[in-house]
């Protein structure tokens, strides 16, 4: 087998890979949430990796007036044990908010070298953005942290929508996230409150088109697209039947928890399915065997073009806990293959 080249080392010769991200990203705001949070995290493992990030809430997590507390509560809990699996990320505040940059400098400042992401809220335009950005790179500089802290988008408002694509090409972002409630409000009452839960969140033509927009905005700028929460907590169908359609309706990867009882489902409804998996490794095994020239699958040609959809699609069953062939399991995924 060593004389075969893995996927990751063939398909992506002078051109980004697309970012391997956990299906599901859970907010957590207080000490004992992201506590709990991972503690979950660290039992819900696909081969000692965990299934869903975890971010640490400074937004709306943090008591008005004991912001900087905040911040060295989250800055403390991304350096202490429990966070063993290195994905909890932390949402500063908004670029209108007084206390952002300070954010920055406890968070990255103290914990820059285990944070896994910046999440940046509100932003009304990509200078918006790029403005949290630049600063990020300076907190980087001050500190001597080298590693590149990559940075995830909110697209709340109708500004930011418009702007998307923009956005979605700024340095260091590997996600572009929908954030539901907050674009509805932001239409002054012309988008009904139903627009905001299931069906009417997929079905209004205003929070569909941002849908849309969103996806194809980061999916064309190689990042991926997050969908917004499900409010309904206490039924996982319901979580389960929002990250389906989510998925299959409008390209999202990933969406976000609010509770813990909503992870496994949207993790669930991620997952690509049996028949896809057994299809991608298929012909990945036969294009490896190929060294990676085109090949005829089941009276059908496949080159890298296709390639790369079907190494994304097993990267993305792996992560989220899909059954795999056993050979394909041992040929991609060796370090872990059983």
């Amino acid at each position: 087998m060593s004389q075969l080249l893995h996927p990751a080392a063939v398909l992506y010769q002078g051109a980004k890979p697309f970012p391997a991200l956990a299906a599901c990203e859970h907010f957590a705001g207080s000490d004992k949430t992201i506590r709990k949070a991972l503690q979950i995290q660290a039992e819900l493992l696909v081969d000692e990796r965990p299934i869903f990030d975890i971010t640490a809430d400074c937004e709306d997590g943090a008591p008005a007036g004991r912001e900087a507390e905040h911040a060295a509560m989250i800055a403390d809990l991304l350096l202490d044990p429990a966070n063993r699996h290195g994905r909890l990320g932390a949402r500063i505040h908004d670029v209108t908010h007084p206390h952002w940059r300070d954010d920055l400098q406890i968070i990255v400042g103290r914990a820059g070298r285990q944070v896994a992401y910046i999440v940046l809220p509100k932003v009304a335009s990509a200078d918006d953005a790029l403005t949290q950005i630049v600063a990020l790179d300076e907190v980087r500089a001050l500190y001597n942290i080298e590693r590149e802290i990559p940075v995830h988008v909110l697209i709340e408002t109708p500004g930011a929508l418009h702007e998307v694509w923009r956005i979605a090409a700024l340095p260091h972002v590997e996600s572009i996230d929908f954030g539901l409630m907050d674009f509805v409000s932001a239409h002054h009452g012309a988008i009904p409150g139903a627009a905001m839960r299931s069906p009417g969140q997929f079905s209004h033509p205003l929070v569909a088109r941002a849908k849309c927009e969103i996806a194809a905005a980061a999916l064309g700028n190689g990042v991926v697209p997050s969908h917004n929460v499900t409010t309904d907590f206490t039924d996982a169908d319901v979580v389960r039947e929002d990250a389906r359609r989510a998925k299959n309706e409008f390209g999202f990867l990933r969406m976000w928890s609010i509770h813990p009882r909503q992870i496994q489902p949207i993790v669930e409804a991620m997952r690509p399915d049996f028949a896809e998996v057994t299809e991608a490794a298929g012909i990945l095994l036969a294009a490896q065997n190929a060294h990676w020239g085109p090949i005829a699958w089941e009276g059908k040609l496949h080159d890298r073009a296709s390639y790369r959809y079907y190494w994304e699609l097993l990267h993305r069953a792996h992560a989220t806990g899909a059954a795999l062939p056993d050979e394909a399991r041992q040929r991609f995924f060796p370090s872990i293959a059983k």
